[in-house]
C-alpha cells in the first residue's frame, strides 16, 4: 500500500494550541480517517511550525473524497483552519519518494526491516 508524505505550515503563534488538539482529535474525526482507508497516518511538527505528514492509504484522492464526505470532517477543518498560513489545511504540498530502504533491499535479494525491527 502506498505511503503519502505531505507538508503544511502551522502559525507558529499556535504551535502550542495545536499540538493541544492533536493530543485528542474527536473520535468521530478519527473513526472517519480509519473509514476512509487511511492507515498509519502520522503528523510531525518542528518548532518552526514546518509540519509533514505521512499516510498509507489505496488510493489518496478516494480517501480524502471519503474523509470530506463525513459531516466531522467539515466541522473539523474549520476549526483547524486558523492554525495554518494558507488559512486551511488543504494547502498540503506532497513531497517526492527519494530513497525506500526495504525496496532496495528487495531488489539487491536481502532480507527488509519491519517496523524498524531486524529479521
Amino acid at each position: 500500500m502506498p505511503r503519502v508524505c505531505f507538508t503544511l505550515q502551522v502559525r507558529p503563534d499556535r504551535l502550542a494550541e495545536y499540538r493541544e488538539r492533536h493530543a485528542a482529535v474527536w473520535p468521530e474525526m478519527l473513526r472517519a480517517l480509519r473509514d476512509a482507508g487511511w492507515r498509519d497516518y502520522q503528523l510531525f511538527l518542528r518548532d518552526d511550525g514546518l509540519l509533514v505528514g505521512t499516510v498509507v492509504t489505496e488510493d489518496l484522492v478516494a480517501g480524502q473524497a471519503a474523509v470530506d464526505a463525513a459531516g466531522v470532517s467539515a466541522r473539523w477543518e474549520a476549526e483547524m483552519a486558523p492554525f495554518f498560513e494558507t488559512g486551511d489545511g488543504r494547502g498540503k504540498s506532497s513531497l517526492d519518494l527519494v530513497f525506500d530502504l526495504d525496496a532496495q533491499l528487495r531488489a539487491a535479494g536481502e532480507h527488509t526491516t519491519t517496523n524498524g525491527e531486524t529479521p
